[in-house]
């Protein structure tokens, strides 16, 4: 087998084989394969794409070209639950600790953050003491004892994915759907669960600007997930605005504490127990309205927040925060954003407030680049509040506050303000299982 004739094949627009991609992804892995020879191939798939079985191959490959986690030692059906990326997106911090409090296992590795969108072991990082950095006995220890871990990922997951990616995006390939959704599926199927929920986000906080996209990549993850023997379902939900109130780590696991006390503010309380009942859906535990009803009386009942305080303890954090968030370290410059004028919230440009809150220090434009767990924007006036010229429409969070002028332009120019009240717009727009698309 030869690369050389893999590139003028898919060139010419034909499915590759198994084989061929396995030798593909094992020879560029071993370091056998050239990175010109593999960009040509990676071009190839951007212009010419790939079907839904060579999606599914690839992705299998790269999940197998590292350390498989199993978690069979866990009873039970684990379920996973990825997302794509926003701004003010915790759903993680909510939706695992109910899930676990309805006996559903979920031993998670999760991301960090890069550019606009966080992630969840910086949020988790953010409670001190605690470790992220657990080995595959001590986490599956956790899980087993406690019903959840929400550790980062081990450095041999799917290595030929990154790999890959690093090369996509110096090449001008990353904007390809089945790369895409092989990259992301990869990891998730690496990470051994047997059934995952993805949260596809859309609008102008996602990676995805449209719904047609967004329902794209939705389509082809489920499948690749069902042709690999997991259970899968996807909800598409909006990123046209923040979820939420807070934005930036210590602040977002404090909003998260708020929603598993039962007082969490409304979108994000209704987002969390939406994905929580596909997971419980997803581990056979009955209808939807009826895993609705039971995440609901994990919330209500606090079985979820002891969850996530018991999660918390294993992996060594101060539990003291989440009993009192008051209690997280404070950043030293608090600075209020004002309206200009009168008028009616029509929009939040969800990008630009997640690149204040890394001008802030709440996240980070390259890997290597430090985090200030304190840092980043408390959101007082969401889509549809009404306001009046000198009125409060956020706090900046920050250490640094020679930054606080450059936070304060993007944010200004990210509310957008009408004389009249916009029309209401949804949280979630379509749910993709393995039955087709249902537009909500």
């Amino acid at each position: 087998m030869r690369m050389y004739d893999l590139i003028r094949k898919k060139r010419d627009g034909l499915a590759l084989t198994g084989p061929e991609i396995g030798f593909f992804v094992d020879g560029y892995v071993r370091g056998e394969i050239p990175d010109y020879q593999v960009s040509a191939l990676l071009m190839a798939v951007c212009l010419r794409g790939m079907d839904q079985q060579e999606t599914a191959l690839l992705t299998g490959c790269m999940a197998r070209s590292g350390e498989m986690a199993d978690l069979s030692s866990v009873p039970g059906i684990k379920v996973d639950k990825h997302s794509t990326g926003g701004v003010g997106d915790k759903t993680t911090l909510v939706c695992a600790p109910i899930a676990a409090a309805c006996g559903v296992p979920v031993a998670k590795m999760s991301g960090r953050g890069l550019g606009h969108t966080g992630g969840t072991v910086d949020k988790l990082e953010s409670i001190p003491g605690l470790r992220t950095a657990v080995g595959r006995e001590e986490f599956l220890r956790m899980v087993r004892e406690n019903g959840i871990a929400l550790i980062g990922q081990s450095g041999n997951i799917a290595p030929a994915d990154k790999k890959i990616y690093a090369l996509r995006d110096v090449t001008a390939t990353v904007e390809s759907l089945p790369l895409i959704a092989s990259s992301i599926m990869s990891k998730k199927l690496a990470a051994g669960s047997d059934a995952i929920l993805l949260d596809v986000k859309t609008g102008s906080g996602a990676f995805l600007k449209t719904l047609e996209g967004s329902v794209a990549l939705a389509q082809e993850m489920v499948g690749i997930g069902v042709r690999n023997g997991r259970r899968m379902a996807a909800l598409v939900t909006d990123m046209d605005t923040p979820l939420g109130h807070a934005v930036g780590n210590a602040l977002e696991v404090a909003e998260s504490v708020a929603v598993l006390k039962g007082h969490g503010p409304a979108d994000l309380t209704e987002l969390c127990l939406l994905l929580a009942a596909e997971m419980l859906v997803l581990a056979g535990k009955g209808s939807l309205e009826t895993c609705r009803k039971l995440a609901g009386d994990a919330v209500s009942t606090g079985r979820a927040f002891e969850k996530l305080r018991v999660m918390a303890m294993a992996q060594g954090g101060d539990v003291s925060v989440l009993d009192d968030p008051g209690r997280f370290p404070k950043a030293p410059v608090i600075q209020e954003v004002r309206a200009a004028r009168d008028g009616w919230v029509t929009r939040i440009q969800t990008e630009q407030c997640g690149i204040a809150s890394v001008v802030l220090g709440a996240g980070r434009e390259r890997k290597e680049d430090p985090i200030d767990p304190s840092a980043g924007l408390m959101l007082m006036k969401k889509v549809g509040d009404r306001v009046q010229q000198g009125e409060t429409l956020a706090w900046m969070h920050t250490a640094c506050p020679e930054k606080l002028p450059e936070a304060e332009v993007l944010l200004s120019g990210a509310y957008e303000l009408g004389e009249a009240p916009p029309p209401p717009h949804k949280l979630v727009y379509a749910r993709i299982t393995a039955d087709g698309v249902e537009l909500l």
